[in-house]
């Protein structure tokens, strides 16, 4: 440490009077030096006030550049050495000097720079304001053919370098992507995927900015789904594999890229992913054929990937994907469900998935996990039958097949996500008057519905419980469903649906208050008054802001409450032939008709 003081001490003189053997000696023993202590050897660096000197020295001409450049790139290794290389005025001349010419000191102003910016607000910032940026993305691309160890190590600085300057900071990243950096490092990868360093480079970059949304589209109109595949069949590492998957699943978010994946045969990748790692229990074959199916079920997301797959039902990898299903690996029973869910989305689809028999693989699954069940499962099993049941012409074929009953078996589930997903596949299905009937006669079910319609916490399983109420009375028409659901507290429930903020469930509940009072008003006279739904309909015909059909449905509601004393007593005291004779003219003509009848009701009433 002693000869480092000397040596600080020489080149303080050296510097000055710009001898450049003496320099390079000094330099050659600073790097000794910081090769053997590098955080000691720095600190006396910083103390010496020589990094202030650097900065002259740095100019093209110099024989000495490159090792000042290196110099600078070890110590700022050190993160206490990133700010005073910045306050030190470095990197503007750093900056200058990649428009050199010689290899040497581009590698090593690349280092510099690469560090100074590594997790330093004030490095990236500065090198932003010099133009550093746009000054090796132009290096990138005039250096991108060449295939010499030299050129491509400079290549993997060069992209560290931006990797560094860029890594978390959006703004930043977005700035790259309006400089064009995709384009150049997708080329870079397909050049150069048998350089182990610098493919790595790349990855890593296009894991860091794929995750922004602006990307997406860059990385569409090139060739990057092939390069990804490519790379990825030649790896056996799981490491390497992995890091392709970190770049697959944030790209694969986009549905082009989703169907240049498909195109590039990814799936075929994936499956013999899962047919190597299904019977193993190693922690990372577990981890990567769960990455895989994930990644699978994330490419049937997009309309146009999903049906190149499908193949009309024909196709294999429908057919693998459907082989999941029965299987005793549950990462794959989960996958396999989530996959019918995705392949469920038009109705050529589901009606080819029924008539072939899914239903009932799918109801096997559920059986196997009623008891300590794995809710994901579940959840994915019922979301894939809600789906299929959307067709009309599957509801009275999967009925038969028993679907409600397997569904009913977990009533007693504590998952929100699972009731959501129960509840909308009953709803589906009980478009039939039977079906209808018979659920809505299930005192089970209603007793669990209208307790559900509390669970103010799970906003999705209140409105389905409240929509499952009024269906099941809206298709059945039935004077015992309606009995059971009084019975059980359901009325208030449809009442303050009648309030929903989405029309449909207003719709849907004053259609099913309306049957009530026909079928069944004196059953359900005293909860109707609880509920104060003369008041609410009284709001809601005055409310100027309310759809049409509210207001039709609202004033057939009206008439239909006027055989009970109690609630005619209220319809009067609240002056609603006011509100009503106003509607006699308003635009919709339904609603105008609706309101001459209802006024001539409440006349002859009166």
């Amino acid at each position: 440490m002693d000869n480092l003081s000397d040596t600080l001490k020489k080149l303080k003189i050296t510097a000055i009077d710009r001898t450049e053997d003496s320099l390079e000696g000094c330099l050659d023993c600073l790097l000794q030096a910081l090769a053997q202590n590098n955080t000691e050897t720095s600190e006396k660096i910083e103390a010496s006030g020589i990094l202030q000197l650097f900065a002259s020295l740095l100019t093209p001409q110099s024989s000495c550049t490159a090792k000042i450049a290196n110099v600078i790139a070890e110590v700022a290794k050190n993160e206490f050495m990133r700010i005073p290389c910045v306050d030190a005025g470095l990197i503007s001349p750093l900056v200058q000097l990649l428009n050199s010419k010689d290899q040497e000191v581009l590698l090593q102003t690349g280092r510099a720079l690469g560090n100074i910016c590594y997790d330093s607000h004030e490095g990236r910032s500065a090198v932003d304001q010099a133009g550093g940026a746009q000054i090796v993305i132009d290096r990138l691309r005039s250096l991108c053919s060449r295939t010499d160890p030299a050129s491509e190590k400079l290549l993997t600085v060069f992209c560290g370098m931006l990797m560094n300057y860029s890594n978390e900071n959006d703004s930043l990243q977005a700035q790259l992507i309006n400089m064009g950096v995709i384009p150049t490092l997708v080329t870079l990868l397909g050049i150069h995927c048998h350089n182990a360093a610098l493919t790595e480079m790349c990855l890593v970059a296009f894991g860091n900015l794929a995750e922004l949304e602006s990307s997406k589209e860059q990385f569409a109109s090139t060739n990057i789904a092939e390069e990804l595949v490519r790379l990825f069949k030649k790896q056996v590492e799981h490491d390497k594999r992995e890091m392709i998957f970190e770049v697959l699943a944030p790209l694969a978010e986009n549905d082009a890229i989703k169907l240049q994946l498909v195109e590039a045969g990814l799936v075929e990748c994936l499956l013999e992913i899962v047919q190597e790692k299904v019977n193993s229990d190693k922690e990372d074959d577990i981890a990567e054929l769960k990455t895989a199916s994930d990644l699978m079920v994330l490419l049937l997301l997009g309309d146009e990937s999903m049906q190149k797959l499908f193949e009309g039902g024909k196709g294999n990898v429908f057919q693998r994907v459907l082989s999941w299903i029965p299987s005793n690996n549950h990462q794959l029973q989960l996958a396999g469900a989530l996959a019918i869910a995705n392949f469920a989305r038009n109705d050529g689809n589901c009606i080819h998935m029924v008539d072939n028999g899914i239903v009932e693989k799918l109801m096997d699954l559920l059986d196997r996990h009623v008891e300590d069940g794995n809710v994901t499962v579940q959840h994915a099993a019922l979301s894939a039958l809600r789906n299929l049941a959307i067709p009309v012409v599957n509801k009275a074929k999967m009925l038969s097949a028993g679907v409600t009953e397997t569904v009913l078996k977990f009533l007693k589930s504590e998952m929100p996500p699972v009731q959501f997903k129960l509840l909308g596949t009953l709803r589906m299905l009980i478009d039939a008057q039977e079906a209808a009937e018979q659920l809505g006669k299930n005192v089970k079910l209603v007793e669990r519905l209208v307790e559900w319609c509390e669970a103010k916490d799970h906003a999705g399983v209140m409105g389905e419980s409240n929509r499952l109420l009024s269906a099941l009375i809206r298709h059945s028409k039935s004077k015992d469903v309606i009995k059971a659901i009084v019975q059980s507290g359901g009325i208030k429930h449809l009442v303050t649906m009648a309030t929903s903020e989405h029309v449909i469930m207003q719709n849907e509940a004053l259609v099913a208050l309306a049957l009530i009072a026909a079928l069944e008003l004196g059953t359900a006279e005293k909860d109707l008054e609880s509920a104060k739904l003369v008041q609410i309909l009284h709001r809601l015909l005055a409310d100027e802001r309310s759809a049409p059909e509210i207001k039709y449905n609202s004033m057939v509601l009206t008439c239909a409450l006027m055989g009970s004393e109690s609630l005619h007593k209220e319809v009067q005291d609240l002056a609603f032939l006011d509100v009503v004779s106003k509607l006699r003219s308003h635009e919709n003509k339904s609603v105008a008709q609706q309101a001459s009848l209802t006024e001539q009701r409440l006349t002859v009433e009166s």
